[in-house]
C-alpha cells in the first residue's frame, strides 16, 4: 500500500490574468516579456494545423522514429543561444515494465517538445547548424547542470541517487532550478522516488502536495482542466485503447509538487501518466496524436512557462 504523507497545501502566488488571444492562423506571436494565454479551443486548433506535418513524417524516421542516438552532452559552445531541454542521466537499481531508465522516451520527446516550443511561443530555442534543437543530457554532478534552468527525469521511480547526486540536486533546486518528473507508474515506483525526493528535500521542510486545478500552472499558457493520463503508445495499442498501465493501481494520475520558500513550484511530479510519450510518438499514429498530443503539449508547455517565469 502506498505510504501517504500528510502534506500541507502550499499557496502559490497567483498569476495576473492576461487576456486570451483570438483563434487565428498562423499562430499569433507572443511578446517576449509577456506570456499570452489562449482558450482551450486554441490547443485543438493549433495542433490540427500541425497534424499534417506530423503525419507527413510517418515512416521516415521523423518525430516519432524508433531509432536511438548516443547521449548528447554539452560542449564549449552549447549554451547561450536559447533554451536547451536538459534531461538528467541517472543510475537505475531496477527496471519497470515499459521503462528504459533515464533514457525513456529519449531523444524524440525533447526534440519534438523543443520544436513545438519554438512554434507555439516566442521563446528562442537553441539549435544546431542543421536546425536540430540542441537538447542535452546532463549528470546531476556536472557543472553544466547550472546552465539548465529546467531539467527533466523520466522513469524516475527506478532512480537510485548517490549521495553526491542528492547533494547536487538539492543545491540546484535551492539555487532556483526546476525539476520535471514524468512516466513512473505504480506503487513501487511512487515509493522509490518519494524516498529519493525525501533525501534531496526532506518532507518536514519541503512537503509534497497535490497540485489542484486552481493552481496557476494549469493556466500559464493554455487553459488545462486536469492532468491527462497518457499511456505509452505500445500499451495503448496492445490494450485496445486503455490508459492505465498498471490497472486499478494506476487508475488515476497524480499531480504533485514541491514549493520553494517563496511559495513557487520547484519540483513537478507526474505519476501514473506518460506525458512525454505524447511528444515522442506524435508522428507514429494519427489516432494517438489527436487523442493525447494536444493535451500533453498543453500541460508540458504550461509547466515550462511557469518554471521560466517564477
Amino acid at each position: 500500500m502506498r505510504e501517504v504523507r500528510k502534506v500541507q497545501p502550499a499557496p502559490d502566488a497567483p498569476l495576473a490574468p492576461i487576456a486570451p488571444i483570438a483563434p487565428i492562423a498562423p499562430i499569433a506571436p507572443i511578446a517576449p516579456t509577456r506570456i499570452q494565454l489562449a482558450p482551450t479551443i486554441i490547443v485543438v486548433l493549433v495542433f490540427t494545423c500541425i497534424a499534417s506535418l506530423a503525419w507527413a513524417q510517418f515512416g521516415r524516421g521523423g518525430f516519432g522514429g524508433f531509432f536511438r542516438i548516443r547521449p548528447r552532452f554539452a560542449t564549449a559552445d552549447t549554451f547561450g543561444h536559447g533554451f536547451n531541454y536538459c534531461r538528467v542521466m541517472y543510475t537505475s537499481n531496477r527496471r519497470e515494465a515499459g521503462g528504459q531508465g533515464w533514457s525513456t522516451d529519449y531523444p524524440d520527446a525533447e526534440r519534438n517538445f523543443s520544436k513545438r516550443l519554438g512554434e507555439l511561443t516566442k521563446m528562442r530555442v537553441s539549435k544546431e547548424p542543421t536546425g536540430e534543437p540542441n537538447h542535452l543530457v546532463v549528470r546531476l554532478t556536472d557543472a553544466d547542470l547550472y546552465q539548465c534552468a529546467y531539467i527533466s527525469m523520466e522513469d524516475a521511480g527506478t532512480a537510485q541517487l548517490s549521495d553526491a547526486e542528492v547533494d547536487a540536486l538539492r543545491r540546484y533546486l535551492l539555487k532556483g532550478g526546476f525539476l520535471w518528473l514524468d512516466d513512473y507508474w505504480g506503487e513501487a515506483a511512487w515509493d522509490q522516488w518519494l524516498h529519493e525526493m525525501d533525501r534531496v528535500l526532506p518532507a518536514t521542510e519541503y512537503p509534497v502536495f497535490d497540485i489542484t486545478p486552481d493552481h496557476p500552472v494549469f493556466r500559464t499558457l493554455f487553459d488545462v482542466k486536469k492532468l491527462p493520463q497518457i499511456p505509452s503508445i505500445q500499451f495503448w495499442r496492445g490494450s485496445g485503447g486503455d490508459t492505465s498501465e498498471r490497472g486499478e493501481e494506476s487508475a488515476m494520475p497524480d499531480f504533485k509538487g514541491v514549493n520553494d520558500k517563496h511559495g513557487n513550484l520547484m519540483v513537478v511530479m507526474m505519476h501514473d501518466t506518460d506525458v512525454a510519450d505524447s511528444w515522442e510518438r506524435e508522428g507514429e499514429d494519427v489516432r494517438f496524436f489527436y487523442q493525447f498530443s494536444p493535451d500533453g503539449y498543453a500541460i508540458g508547455l504550461n509547466v515550462l512557462m511557469y518554471a521560466m517565469t517564477h
